[in-house]
């Protein structure tokens, strides 16, 4: 158990945590709230609630804690780390769910959550991605690169989401959701095959 309480330690899983956790109560205050989608390139009147778009700030905080500023030891540790990666990559997706779920406790609907952990499960992954790409500092990297465009060029002129647009689906969609599944398992491969590589300020 020392060595799971270590492992979580010193990579800032208990600050992340409360980050997410303050933003999950936020989140959950402004539960009714909906977000006027930006679209460029058409007049549209599209919205999104408040608890579909805080899944992406979920996920880059929890994708900040992939790195572990004592990575040359854990290489070289007598017991084998790759069972505790794995098992730390379920964790941080409960976690997340968990968070996302929050808002339910203020009137949240089903399909509202559904679509919240859609998302949070997609942006999961892009943050993995990132963290293993680029460094742990940078997870939020791809994550923001997919929800900027998707934001502000992700609604048709007809006002309905473009097919690429995954995360302004609804929950119904089984596309959308196939996507958020595929990218949370490339994070996890990408994860679990090595460790996410040193920023320039982490190694300072």
């Amino acid at each position: 158990m020392s060595a799971v309480v270590a492992f979580v330690r010193c990579r800032g899983l208990p600050r992340a945590t409360g980050v997410a956790l303050l933003i999950a109560l936020a989140a959950t205050a402004f539960a009714g709230q909906r977000v006027a989608v930006p679209e460029f390139r058409y007049l549209v009147d599209f919205s999104v609630p408040v608890a579909e778009i805080v899944p992406l700030a979920h996920a880059v905080v929890l994708a900040t804690t992939l790195f572990s500023p004592m990575a040359d030891l854990e290489q070289t540790a007598a017991q084998p780390m790759s069972r505790l990666r794995g098992g730390y990559l379920v964790v941080l997706l409960a976690l997340a769910l968990g968070l996302t779920a929050l808002p339910l406790l203020t009137g949240a609907t089903a399909e509202v959550f559904g679509s919240a952990a859609r998302n949070v499960v997609g942006y999961l992954g892009l943050g993995m991605i990132s963290a293993r790409l680029f460094g742990s500092g940078l997870a939020w990297l791809l994550p923001l690169g997919m929800f900027g465009p998707t934001l502000l060029l992700g609604v048709d002129s007809d006002n309905t989401p473009e097919p690429w647009a995954w995360s302004l689906h609804a929950s119904s969609n089984t596309s959308a959701a196939a996507v958020a599944v595929l990218l949370w398992l490339t994070g996890v491969v990408a994860a679990a095959t090595g460790r996410p590589r040193r920023t320039e300020r982490a190694e300072r």
